[in-house]
C-alpha cells in the first residue's frame, strides 16, 4: 500500500521534468555568437517575392534592418544575397497576379532595402535569371547596374578589387571580386558572377583567382544557379540565353581547377511551402585537394507559394569560428522573431538547417 503513493509521485515528476524541458526548448533566445570571438556573414536568399508585392516590401526591409540592428553582437563582417533580385527586369504592366509592382518599383524596392546598410556594412548581390532579360533571362541584359554601384556603399567601393568582362559593351559590377580581413586575420576574396556565366566570363573568374596576389586568400563565389534540391550540380536550364554556363560546368570549369575557392554560395531552386525543395549542400574536392563546401539556400515560395508573403523573413548566419575552420550555420526569420506570439517559429532547427562544417 506504501509503493503506490511513491509510484505517483515519481511519474508526476517525469511528466513535470518533461514539459519543464519541452518550456525550456521552446524559450527564444536572440541569435547570438557561440564564441566571442569569432566573425559571421549573413545569406540573404532570392528576395524576388518580397519587392513583386507591394504587401511584402516591408518583410525585406525588415530582414535588412535586423541585420544592421545585429551587425555588432553577430560581429557581421559582410552580407551576400544569391540573386533574382526582382521578379521581372524589365516589365511595365503587371497582371496584378504575379506581381503589382512593375520593374521600376521592383529595382526601386530592392535598392530600398539593401541603402539601409549602407554606411554600415559591405554587400554583395548576385544577379540572377529574374534580373535579366524583359522577365526571365530572355536575353542578357540588366538594370543592376542602374540601381547599384559601388559607391552608393562606400564599404562595397573600399572592398572592390577586380570588375569583369562588361555587358553590352558597358561596364558592370555585376561580375566582381571583393577583398575582406576578417577578425582572424584571414583575408577572404568574394567573388560574384552573373546568372549562368558566360565562357569570357568563366575564363576572367579563373585568371583572377591564380593571381599570386590571392593565392593565400580564402575565395568565396556567389552566383545564382549551382546545386538542385538532391544537392547535384545543375547541368541544364531552358532559359534563352546562350553561352550560359550553369553549375556543374562552372564546378567543372571555374571551382574544380582552383586551389583557392573554398565556399560556394547559390539559390534559385524552390518548391510551393517546401523547404528542402531550397535548400542543398554538398563538398567536394578543388585542384589543390581542398574541401569546397557549396550551400544552396533560397526560401521565396516559403510563406504562402511562389504569390505568398516572399519566404517568411528567412535568412541565414554563419559563424565562422576562431579556430579557422569550423562554421556554424543558423537558419533564422526575423519576421517570426519579431512578436512573443511567433517567437518559437524562429529557427528552423532540421539537420539541413542547422549544422556545422569545417573548411579545412
Amino acid at each position: 500500500m506504501k509503493k503506490q503513493p511513491i509510484l505517483i509521485y515519481v511519474l508526476l515528476l517525469g511528466l513535470f521534468l518533461t514539459v519543464g524541458q519541452t518550456f525550456a526548448q521552446q524559450v527564444y533566445q536572440k541569435p547570438k555568437l557561440s564564441d566571442k570571438n569569432s566573425w559571421s556573414l549573413v545569406l540573404l536568399p532570392d528576395p524576388q517575392s518580397y519587392v513583386k508585392f507591394e504587401r511584402n516590401v516591408g518583410i525585406i526591409n525588415m530582414m535588412t534592418t535586423w541585420v544592421k540592428e545585429t551587425a555588432d553582437s553577430l560581429n557581421t563582417q559582410f552580407v551576400l544575397c544569391t540573386g533574382d533580385l526582382v521578379e521581372q527586369n524589365d516589365l511595365m504592366n503587371p497582371n496584378g497576379k504575379a506581381a503589382n509592382q512593375n520593374s521600376r518599383q521592383q529595382w526601386t524596392n530592392i535598392r530600398g532595402a539593401f541603402q539601409r546598410l549602407d554606411g554600415y556594412l559591405p554587400y554583395v548581390l548576385a544577379t540572377g535569371n529574374h534580373d535579366y532579360g524583359h522577365v526571365s533571362a530572355e536575353y542578357r541584359s540588366t538594370h543592376y547596374d542602374q540601381y547599384f554601384s559601388a559607391e552608393q556603399n562606400g564599404l562595397n567601393a573600399r572592398a572592390l578589387r577586380d570588375v569583369g568582362p562588361n555587358l553590352n559593351g558597358a561596364s558592370t559590377a555585376v561580375n566582381a571580386t571583393f577583398e575582406f580581413q576578417v577578425p582572424s586575420g584571414k583575408k577572404i576574396l568574394v567573388m560574384v558572377l552573373e546568372f549562368a556565366p558566360r565562357d569570357t566570363v568563366l575564363q576572367w573568374a579563373k585568371k583572377i583567382v591564380d593571381k599570386p596576389i590571392y593565392a593565400n586568400h580564402e575565395v568565396i563565389l556567389l552566383t545564382h544557379v549551382f546545386l538542385d534540391k538532391k544537392s547535384q550540380h545543375i547541368v541544364k536550364q531552358g532559359y534563352k540565353i546562350e553561352d550560359a554556363n550553369y553549375g556543374a560546368a562552372v564546378f567543372e570549369k571555374l571551382v574544380k581547377p582552383s586551389k583557392n575557392i573554398r565556399l560556394v554560395f547559390s539559390g534559385h531552386i524552390g518548391e510551393a511551402d517546401k523547404f528542402d525543395g531550397h535548400l542543398g549542400f554538398r563538398q567536394d574536392k578543388n585542384a589543390a585537394g581542398k574541401t569546397v563546401s557549396q550551400m544552396t539556400f533560397n526560401a521565396q515560395a516559403m510563406g504562402g507559394g511562389w504569390h505568398g508573403n516572399g519566404g517568411d523573413g528567412w535568412l541565414r548566419y554563419l559563424e565562422f569560428l576562431p579556430d579557422g575552420k569550423t562554421v556554424k550555420v543558423k537558419t533564422f526569420s526575423p519576421l517570426f522573431a519579431i512578436s512573443p506570439a511567433t517567437q518559437h517559429l524562429a529557427y528552423k532547427t532540421e539537420k539541413n538547417q542547422e549544422f556545422e562544417f569545417s573548411i579545412d
